[in-house]
């Protein structure tokens, strides 16, 4: 039997708020997708709209073989429920020695979750988060908080995630995983720019790094550190 591809469709959605609206309709399918957009823009309404946890003013959103959603609000803190970052792993369902050890926490595994450093908690509930398998997984600012080491350990995980859709919203403007698709939202509408390395030339609020490396007459063929090191190194 053939196995269902998931899917997210999204139908004439437009959110509204006083004198703030948002409009998006397009396909997510398998894979992973950036969504980028400046502050106020929509990336974290649009985020709860497809994770089901928001109801668009108008539109709707059709779901096609979703069986687990899982959303990563920006603040860690918000998803904290063990008493002890031991409990914490726990809680998700995981190993914690596994989960302490590949974050180098172990010697703080009867603290307080809420007695870590902000990177410190985003390292853990990402690691946490990522061990997991869902078929919708949508990350809002998963690499805020984090210094450039912990920013190019989660693009590495990202990167070898092939089961499933991964919506990552972010401001990120240096390190970033290997995307399967760009999304922008630009002028209070959410716009395909479409799939690397095409999709850059129609990416608007692209970082400085790709349009420069583009001014150059060097497309990367993609986001990560190794398409964007390969590019300016002309290996």
């Amino acid at each position: 039997m053939a196995v269902p591809h998931v899917k997210i469709v999204l139908r004439n959605v437009r959110s509204c708020r006083k004198n703030w609206s948002l409009t998006a309709e397009g396909i997510f399918c398998e894979g992973l997708h950036l969504v980028t957009g400046p502050v106020g823009s929509g990336k974290s309404t649009l985020a709860l709209i497809l994770a089901g946890l928001f109801n668009p003013s108008s539109g709707y959103v059709e779901r096609d073989a979703v069986s687990s959603v899982m959303l990563s609000f920006q603040y860690p803190e918000y998803h904290v429920t063990g008493t002890t970052v031991e409990e914490e792993c726990s809680s998700w369902g995981r190993d914690p020695d596994a989960i302490l050890q590949a974050v180098n926490l172990t010697s703080k595994k009867e603290a307080s979750p809420l007695k870590l450093s902000r990177g410190e908690l985003k390292m853990l509930h990402l690691e946490c988060i990522l061990a997991g398998h869902y078929d919708l997984l949508i990350l809002d600012e998963p690499f805020s908080s984090l210094d450039c080491f912990g920013k190019e350990k989660i693009s590495r995980m990202l990167s070898h995630r092939f089961r499933g859709i991964t919506i990552i919203f972010t401001h990120e403007q240096a390190i970033f995983p290997r995307v399967d698709h760009i999304w922008e939202i630009q002028n209070r509408e959410l716009q395909a720019c479409g799939k690397p390395p095409e999709a850059f030339l129609q990416w608007h609020n692209a970082p400085a790094m790709i349009k420069n490396l583009i001014a150059a007459g060097k497309t990367p063929k993609n986001l990560s550190p190794e398409d964007l090191m390969e590019v300016a190194c002309g290996t």
